[in-house]
């Protein structure tokens, strides 16, 4: 079993949203999208918010988004991202 599973996140990274707001991932496919654009980010060279000594880019991308240490912003705010947002 894979943890945190796909509802998991989901639910952290929609867990800030207002209630009158879209959800910012709506499927898997959303969460699979985040989780490699941060590891693509990690394999560039930038720096890893969690301790990372021994993993993989992915699970490393994954266990940041659980933590809530990168925020994914909606497509349109994509042109200003920071250095923890994906």
């Amino acid at each position: 079993m894979i943890h945190p599973s796909y509802t998991e996140l989901m639910e952290v990274i929609n867990g800030g949203a207002e209630i009158d707001d879209e959800p910012l991932v709506t499927s898997r496919y959303s969460v699979v999208l985040a989780t490699s654009k941060r590891a693509r980010q990690l394999i560039a060279g930038k720096e890893a918010m969690v301790p990372s000594s021994g993993k993989k880019p992915l699970s490393t991308a994954v266990e940041e988004i659980y933590k809530g240490k990168v925020h994914i912003l909606p497509e349109e705010a994509e042109e200003t991202t920071e250095e923890n947002e994906i």
